[in-house]
């Protein structure tokens, strides 16, 4: 097997389809119609002489490319010497006062500098917008929307019949899925208003979550008035929605290609939020889409603003290490080693995780370092054991625990991370569901260093309430991508207590990490912004608070629009964007409530205060 494949990705290729579509991982990306897989690469050179093989090339920004290739050629497509490294999408979920209560943002808002986010473009990755909403107007009633881009229409029609051909409707240029509509299109439909609007613009926001965090972020009526209430607004509404209807990786990588290249193209500054993210990965800015995060920042005058994620009392993460300090009078038991770390014995581990009924599947992410080995032990329920080999052909080895069959694929540092994993997959035998119950995973040491294992679940919104391990660790788990270096990462506290939520994804400050690119002295969450009960427009006419990092993280993206107002549409800072931007938020957070030290995992700096970021 092709080494340039995530192993992700050899596992499904390496699994029947309709062992694949039974998962929550090992199918997404693959469309069963054309029989081709969505694919994201790195590569160099140039991909145009992959269309002699029938592989459709969308080209991204920082050589990052998205391939549909037919499922019969993905390992010939590995070899070109252009590519190198492969991807498979991984799907994303959407992690009462104004937005503008707290966080010190009236003070640089309603009195001098005055800032709004005039001049400064705000974009929106997310369920969509209601365009109808005054929120989203100026004074004449016209839109603040310059582009929408949905990427689950179709294109080929035309907004009128009988229009001319240039009014039909096409994907932005550059890309082959869904339609862009401008402002003046937006603005006929508003005009039109009714039924003719919804038939001169058909894109609808069915959960209300993008327009909550757009008009947080910049929404102006009024009587209700978001952070940054005269920015621009650029709205993409990710698709194609599956039956859970979350975003894959590829739909917000080519979402943040087309803000970019907007941005560029209208000479704004841009603001980009993405308030969503993922449990799968190692979380150490490894993966693809935390690499091509980091190159976009550095595109144009951009700052990318991503919340941690709600992650932390899932129960979804444990973490631990085999080490522990030798004492005097201490035993060393026949499953103790010596570690190669001074006077640290390295003893073995168990990892407890309950399973909840009704369960139709589980994925579980072992990462750990790469110089550590140890023999890995699966216990059922039912008190069936089994130990995994130590060395595999193909990384593939299927077992089966009482009605349970478990896919397990051992994986190897890849050219771009120096971390191994170990994935199980669990699907039911001859029955619809896994065995419930206490599953034990242990880890017996042969040759440690480190001793570090991190475990990973799915994200707690698509497993059951009591799926989780006992003694979980909150620690680490912010959400990918808020994991990537040069994004915002923004976690969320309660204003009513000027306290860290406890929900909020959690980080790490240097603390033990020993794999990844984050382990030398990176601190992740940046700082916290309000995040629970957070009044914001609905899809209904009103207004509605919500809860979640998801909303606290267009509050910082708003304050990031107002920090660029102030120094480059005034010409007071014409760097004032990404890391500057990072920077002067940081130094102007304020100390919350329950927290001894800055920076730390709940809330990084500290809270957002907009009027103390502002150079004097």
């Amino acid at each position: 097997m092709n080494q340039k494949l995530e192993e992700l990705l050899q596992l499904a290729l390496q699994t029947p389809e309709e062992t694949r579509a039974r998962t929550e991982e090992l199918n997404v990306g693959f469309n069963t119609d054309s029989r081709t897989w969505e694919l994201i690469v790195k590569y160099h050179g140039s991909l145009d002489r992959l269309g002699a093989l029938d592989i459709q090339v969308e080209y991204l920004i920082a050589g990052y490319a998205i391939l549909t290739v037919p499922e019969q050629l993905v390992e010939r497509m590995a070899e070109v010497e252009e590519i190198e490294y492969v991807e498979m999408p991984k799907r994303y979920f959407y992690g009462v006062e104004m937005p503008t209560d707290n966080s010190c943002i009236a003070q640089a808002t309603l009195r001098d500098p005055y800032l709004t986010g005039a001049g400064v473009l705000v974009a929106v990755l997310d369920s969509g917008i209601d365009y109808r909403r005054q929120e989203f107007r100026k004074a004449d009633g016209g839109t603040r929307i310059l582009f929408l881009w949905d990427q689950t229409l179709m294109p080929g029609g035309s907004s009128r019949e009988g229009e001319e051909e240039g009014a039909a409707w096409r994907p932005p240029a550059g890309f082959g899925i869904g339609v862009e509509f401008d402002a003046g299109q937006i603005n006929r439909a508003l005009e039109a208003g009714g039924q003719e609007a919804f038939r001169l613009l058909p894109s609808v926001d069915s959960s209300s979550h993008g327009t909550a965090v757009a008009g947080i972020a910049a929404g102006n009526s009024g009587g209700y008035q978001g952070v940054a209430p005269e920015a621009e607004l650029l709205i993409v509404k990710l698709g194609q929605p599956d039956e859970n209807s979350f975003p894959k990786t590829t739909e917000i990588m080519r979402g943040i290609t087309y803000a970019v290249r907007k941005a560029i193209e209208l000479a704004m500054p841009v603001v980009i939020n993405l308030s969503f993210g993922n449990t799968y990965g190692a979380h150490d800015g490894s993966s693809l889409l935390e690499r091509f995060l980091d190159n976009a920042a550095e595109i144009g005058r951009t700052v990318i603003c991503v919340g941690s994620g709600n992650e932390a009392g899932s129960g979804g993460h444990v973490a631990g290490s085999l080490l522990e300090e030798e004492t005097s009078g201490g035993k060393t038991g026949a499953e103790t080693v010596p570690s190669r770390m001074g006077s640290a014995t390295a003893r073995p581990a168990s990892v407890e995780l309950a399973v909840a009924e009704y369960e139709r599947s589980l994925s579980v992410q072992l990462w750990k370092n790469y110089c550590d080995e140890y023999r890995i032990y699966l216990r059922s329920p039912g008190g069936q054991e089994a130990q995994l080999p130590e060395t595999v052909n193909g990384g593939k080895y299927v077992l089966r625990l009482e009605q349970t069959e478990v896919l397990v694929y051992f994986g190897e540092p890849a050219p771009y991370a120096v971390a191994e994993e170990i994935y199980f997959e669990m699907l039911p035998l001859g029955r619809n569901y896994i065995n419930s119950g206490v599953w034990t995973i242990r880890l017996v040491p042969r040759r440690i260093v480190t001793g570090r294992y991190y475990f990973y679940l799915p994200s707690g919104v698509v497993r059951s309430g009591g799926t989780g391990f006992y003694r979980a660790t909150p620690e680490v788990t912010l959400t990918i991508p808020a994991t990537a270096s040069k994004v915002i990462s923004v976690g969320a506290y309660d204003s009513t207590y000027e306290a860290y939520a406890d929900f909020s994804g959690r980080g790490y400050a240097d603390a033990n990490r020993t794999i990844g690119v984050v382990a030398a002295g990176l601190a992740k969450p940046d700082l916290a912004a309000p995040g629970v009960g957070i009044l914001a427009p609905d899809i209904y006419g009103g207004y509605t608070p919500f809860t979640g990092t998801s909303f606290a993280t267009p509050i910082v993206a708003g304050s990031a629009a107002l920090l660029m107002e102030w120094g480059i549409v005034r010409g007071n800072d014409p760097f004032l964007y990404g890391e500057k931007v990072k920077a002067y938020l940081r130094a102007g957070s304020r100390a919350l409530r329950g927290e001894d030290y800055y920076p730390n995992d709940r809330v990084g700096w500290g809270g957002l205060c907009v009027a103390s970021s502002i150079p004097v």
